[in-house]
């Protein structure tokens, strides 16, 4: 799956004269948290985040009373606070790349862009979103954790028992185990009878370490 599969199309922006009080309204108004910064010429210059927006203030706030605080902060514009250097991706970068991007560099959102163009934004909700559906969280079924040798085949002989019983899954997923012998793999899955899989698959794994309907 590629950004351009979960991105939000058309994004709403900015320019960097908006003062910030419009710009909030506009977060508030479309419930986003973020807003490209498109120059007259429609480049991106900036994203400005509603944090970057709620804790804005003069750079000599310390030293003004509240109408002088007041006067300034109504002054201030999107072009003050917002971050210039701006990490970027594109439409055809996968998924996992753009997660990883925002896990290492601890940003919560990339505009896509085509060349100069900005087409898109893609955010951590976007990216939660998918996790979900990896998971299956929104689908009934029966709901198995288990650790498994990081051995070559095992997969495929869990998978293929299910389907024996008569079972579809519905989502399964691999995160890294205890240590590098052994991996943990959820794996959801209906029209099978839990206590027949149970023990269909006792011998395939080294634990069973949650079973759920859900």
């Amino acid at each position: 799956m590629l950004v351009r599969d979960r991105m939000s199309r058309h994004p709403i922006t900015v320019r960097p004269d908006v003062p910030i009080h419009e710009a909030l309204q506009i977060m508030r108004r479309e419930k986003i948290r973020r807003l490209p910064v498109l120059d007259e010429n429609d480049r991106l210059v900036g994203i400005v985040a509603e944090k970057d927006l709620l804790y804005a203030s003069p750079s000599s706030a310390k030293a003004l009373n509240v109408y002088e605080l007041q006067y300034l902060l109504a002054k201030l514009t999107v072009g003050d606070v917002m971050t210039r250097n701006v990490i970027t991706t594109t439409e055809f970068t996968p998924l996992e790349e753009a997660a990883k991007v925002m896990v290492d560099n601890k940003i919560g959102a990339l505009p896509v862009m085509r060349g100069d163009k900005l087409v898109g934004i893609i955010t951590e909700t976007d990216i939660f979103k998918v996790f979900l559906e990896l998971l299956g969280a929104r689908e009934k079924g029966l709901r198995l954790t288990l650790l498994v040798p990081e051995a070559q085949g095992v997969l495929a002989s869990l998978t293929g028992t299910i389907a024996e019983l008569g079972g579809n899954i519905i989502a399964l997923g691999t995160f890294k185990g205890e240590d590098p012998t052994n991996r943990i793999v959820t794996v959801k899955v209906e029209g099978v009878d839990k206590d027949k899989l149970l023990n269909a698959i006792r011998s395939l794994v080294l634990e069973v370490l949650d079973v759920r309907e859900v």
